[in-house]
């Protein structure tokens, strides 16, 4: 076997094209989007686990240098008034980067040993005993000896492979928007954010405070929507903030110009297995544990890894080798969905009193014990791995 299609090229697809070219794969990635995607949030790396994969594959120092170096996030009232100082440190773990960052880095590292298809996808995979044939949207059919879908939350190689989405994918009662605008708040590597019932809003600098990236977090049972139909998400994200203080109307203001924008559900997904014959899962396709755990990236990193050094030490044979890259990364991947869930219920407070409760828990976390009870089970889920000493 060295014939390797995977769809999806965020950060699990190229991290498993990048071991497995080493040792002589061909890796070809496909990817739906007409380029690399450069919004999106900070994403956290922490622990032994996640940067000892960063060290063992070289881009430590480039990660590291490209961190977004944020400090104290601040919450604040209606009229912009300070009510407390969270410390940087409770949510970015040891290195926080920009997805688009990692991204790049990980594109810059492939590029030349991968090949890399944008604005395509695959539109059916037909398996036999020799291997896997593939039909893309753009036409073509070729033949893969094994079909990695690494291709996120909505992944279409789980739903062409394993079935209907609404069997892996578990809603968690939010929703989130994210985008890119300048630097609108003239912040320097800090955050502030404001939360009304129901529904919380956030901006930070970033990229040594040349520009910005608002968040938003509702609570909503599942919506109804177009998932490409970027327009239309505009108008709920503006809808439901419509009557929120602070300096949203601002932000919301920026949305037409902005360069990128991301909505989606706050979801997990929890699937009973991540291999069927020739065909494997890797990241936010096997096991998103949502964005507010912190886990996803590490995650997805650790378990292409895993993936790809299980294949060389079975001598390509997937019959061995991706049964135990389950094996090794199941219970790594059920610590990171639990602490995703606990986050949500603790997110977005969903009346008036709960939001005066988590403000007055915000305002005291700082001098409690269970701020560094928080810090620590966030370091234990992400070291939660036997991390397998390949020789990659």
């Amino acid at each position: 076997m060295n014939d390797v299609l995977v769809s999806g090229a965020s950060v699990a697809g190229p991290a498993l094209a990048h071991w497995l070219t080493r040792h002589g794969y061909s890796v070809t990635i496909v990817e739906k989007a007409p380029g690399l995607r450069d919004g999106g949030y900070a994403v956290d790396f922490r622990g032994r686990a996640h940067l000892t994969v960063l060290r063992r594959m070289g881009i430590l120092d480039q990660v590291r240098a490209a961190r977004t170096g944020l400090g104290p996030f601040t919450l604040v009232n209606a009229d912009g008034e300070p009510l407390v100082e969270l410390p940087g440190d409770l949510f970015s773990g040891d290195i926080e980067i920009l997805r688009g960052d990692l991204g790049r880095i990980l594109y810059d590292l492939t590029k030349d040993r991968a090949e890399y298809r944008f604005g395509d996808s695959i539109a059916a995979l037909e398996e036999d005993g020799g291997g896997v044939t593939v039909t893309f949207d753009s036409g073509p059919t070729r033949r893969f000896d094994l079909v990695v879908g690494a291709d996120g939350l909505h992944s279409n190689v789980r739903r062409l492979a394993f079935g209907p989405e609404e069997r892996f994918v578990r809603h968690l009662g939010l929703y989130t928007a994210v985008f890119s605008t300048g630097n609108l708040l003239g912040l320097d590597h800090a955050g502030l954010g404001h939360n009304a019932p129901g529904r919380v809003v956030g901006f930070y600098s970033a990229r040594h405070d040349t520009e910005g990236r608002a968040v938003f977090f509702w609570g909503s049972p599942p919506l109804e929507y177009d998932r490409y139909d970027t327009a239309a998400q505009k108008r709920i994200l503006a809808e439901r903030y419509a009557d929120v203080g602070w300096v949203t109307p601002r932000l919301l203001a920026a949305l037409d110009d902005a360069p990128d924008f991301y909505f989606d559900a706050v979801a997990q997904v929890r699937a009973d297995t991540w291999t069927r014959g020739r065909v494997a899962l890797a990241g936010d396709a096997a096991h998103c544990p949502s964005p507010l755990s912190g886990m996803g990236t590490g995650l997805a990193m650790v378990g292409a890894y895993v993936l790809a050094g299980e294949l060389v030490a079975a001598g390509g044979d997937h019959r061995v080798a991706l049964p135990r890259y389950e094996r090794v990364m199941r219970p790594y991947a059920q610590g990171c969905l639990r602490l995703g869930q606990g986050a949500a219920n603790f997110m977005v407070p969903p009346n008036r009193l709960m939001n005066w409760f988590v403000r007055a828990n915000y305002r005291v976390l700082p001098y409690l014990p269970w701020k560094g009870l928080m810090a620590r089970a966030a370091r234990n889920a992400a070291e939660g791995v036997d991390l397998p000493d390949h020789r990659l």
